[in-house]
């Protein structure tokens, strides 16, 4: 028999090379790619020795969480046997802790400023007439001083009110309103309940993708300290609630993966080492069997885009991810054909639990205007079939459904059509560097009136200004470009998960370079950019294993970061939430002319 050759081994930590003369190597192009970062994937044949040589396949299906050195919790004092339960405890401690936080800086001094603020003129009144009717009501001109003053007073219009956006977000607002009145404090606490909940959640999304209770944390902290996210979370506007309704559908898929590797780890075999193999068979036929946290992610995305029409554009983002990840599971435990086999077993019963729920989800959001009466009294056009659609090829559909579709062309033919100059418009491209935020809300109070102190020189500066924290977004373009290089050279797929949500939040917009659009619509995909900073800020610190002089320059750079960030933030307070300032304070805080 012929002896071959026994290759050199690989360098600690990179993948095996491939037997010199296999005619299946990787192309030239793809080799050259290493100069650049690229890591191939290790080297094994199709089918059942895939991942051969390589770590127990359970460990790359579902990675464990990073755990702490043993060394803390015997620093605290704490027997080896309560260390599981206190690694749970911290993982909902820190998260909760984060959250708190964000909560005291969203809730304090809420119905400050007492005024209806920007697009607060249409949500405020709209939230109030469908918690009331079930449809908003065409409210009259010049309405808004006689709420502030005495809402009481303000009868509740009995004409119908032409809207552009689906009831969810109005509904949400409306809540808030129930509870506490027709006032700034009502109208906004449904906002600041979701802005808070939205920093819990990212909490426990960022430890779930990083398997880090600390990055998770990180990436929460980031958020709770964004400008434009405490805006917004202080502000009865549509965006929050989309951007809400988003980020809990990213969760629950992030559930969802796990719950799936795990479900494939435990059906593949076992080898006498008590470590998991793949197995081609099991990997390319085995069914994922009932999946209810993908489920919960289409009825999200229908409230998502039951708030804004935005949220069916994250849904393609999401339904193509979370297939994908379905294709890269199979290719982990061994298939030989991963997208083959995905678009056998996973595609139909994806597009199922995701797509037709989100959309009878949409649906049943109009319930209010549905069941309003089809006489003239209920809701916009909700008569629209019964005088004009009668005898029609779809007269066999219910007259409600009709209306409902013809209602959607004309609120349609709006969006396309908003071309309309606005003082405070942006373009998409200038988004991530902050280049045109929008002030809600600005007046110039005297010395000695509305916190304007008394031994000021001259009038004062107040203004609500929707600006993310602009050191934050600034190194977010960095930690962008980062995750794109990690997601493309290292084909890592938290990075792909990133940069999927983010797009979904920021691409479409470029469609529409001739439409009105404004810088506030990047709260949706604000929780993502956090993401990749803290993602960014991982790689500083380094990985596992590096030596302390590397660990120690990288914490010093991480915390620097941090702390700057942080320090913005405080600094840009005082325009986020409309305290008075001295103008030349404010002249300060006005670091590019277009923020004016």
């Amino acid at each position: 028999m012929t002896k071959t050759a026994t290759p050199p081994p690989s360098p600690a930590g990179a993948p095996p090379s491939p037997p010199a003369g296999r005619d299946d190597e990787p192309p030239t192009w793809l080799r050259r790619l290493r100069a650049f970062g690229y890591v191939p994937r290790a080297w094994a044949g199709a089918g059942a020795g895939a991942g051969a040589g390589r770590d127990d396949v359970r460990t790359r299906l579902v990675p464990p969480y990073a755990q702490p050195s043993p060394q803390l919790w015997m620093t605290f004092g704490l027997p080896p046997r309560v260390w599981g339960t206190w690694q749970r405890i911290v993982s909902w401690a820190g998260p909760l802790l984060v959250a708190l936080v964000a909560g005291v800086l969203r809730f304090v001094h809420l119905g400050s400023p007492k005024a209806v603020i920007f697009d607060e003129t249409y949500y405020a009144k709209d939230a109030w007439a469908t918690i009331k009717q079930g449809y908003e009501a065409s409210w009259p001109k010049d309405i808004d001083k006689s709420i502030l003053a005495d809402p009481g007073s303000v009868p509740l219009p009995l004409d119908p009110g032409y809207v552009v956006h689906p009831p969810v977000g109005k509904w949400v607002i409306g809540l808030g309103e129930w509870m506490f009145g027709f006032t700034p404090f009502g109208w906004r606490f449904m906002t600041a309940v979701l802005g808070t909940l939205s920093v819990l959640m990212l909490c426990r999304i960022g430890r779930r993708l990083f398997r880090s209770t600390f990055l998770g944390c990180l990436a929460g902290a980031l958020l709770a300290v964004d400008g434009l996210h405490l805006v917004m979370s202080r502000t009865a506007l549509l965006d929050l609630v989309l951007m809400f309704f988003v980020l809990a559908a990213f969760g629950a898929l992030l559930i969802d993966r796990d719950r799936t590797r795990a479900r494939l780890a435990d059906a593949l075999p076992v080898d006498d080492e008590g470590r998991t193999r793949p197995d081609v068979r099991i990997a390319e036929t085995l069914g994922l069997g009932w999946r209810p946290y993908r489920i919960l992610a289409g009825v999200c995305l229908g409230l998502a885009a039951g708030t804004k029409w935005n949220g069916f554009v994250v849904l393609a983002f999401f339904g193509v991810l979370t297939v994908l990840w379905d294709a890269g599971a199979r290719r982990t435990a061994g298939a030989g054909a991963p997208y083959a086999a995905m678009l056998r077993r996973d595609a139909l019963p994806a597009f199922v639990s995701t797509v037709p729920v989100a959309v009878v989800t949409y649906v049943a959001s109009w319930s209010g205007w549905i069941f309003s009466p089809d006489n003239g009294k209920g809701g916009y056009l909700r008569d629209w079939a019964a005088k004009n659609d009668q005898g029609s090829a779809l007269s066999f559909l219910p007259e409600w459904l009709r209306s409902l579709w013809h209602y959607e062309t004309e609120v349609y033919a709006f969006h396309v059509g908003l071309t309309s100059g606005h003082t405070y418009e942006s373009n998409p491209w200038s988004w991530l560097v902050l280049g045109r935020p929008v002030s809600y809300f600005y007046e110039s109070p005297e010395p000695g009136t509305d916190g304007c102190p008394a031994t000021a020189a001259g009038k004062c500066a107040r203004e609500v200004l929707a600006l993310g924290t602009p050191l934050l977004w600034w190194a977010g373009c960095f930690a962008l470009l980062y995750v794109l290089w990690r997601w493309f050279f290292r084909r890592d797929w938290r990075a792909g998960a990133i940069a999927c949500a983010l797009g979904a939040g920021l691409l479409p917009w470029f469609n529409y370079q001739e439409r009105t659009i404004f810088f506030f619509y990047a709260v949706v995909f604000v929780p993502y950019l956090c993401l990749a900073v803290a993602m960014m800020i991982g790689a500083l610190l380094g990985p596992a294993g590096s030596s302390e002089r590397r660990r120690t320059l990288g914490a010093i750079g991480a915390g620097v970061l941090v702390l700057l960030i942080v320090w913005n933030f405080i600094y840009f307070w005082p325009i986020y939430t409309g305290e008075a300032l001295p103008m030349d304070s404010w002249r300060a805080r006005m670091w590019l002319d277009t923020w004016v």
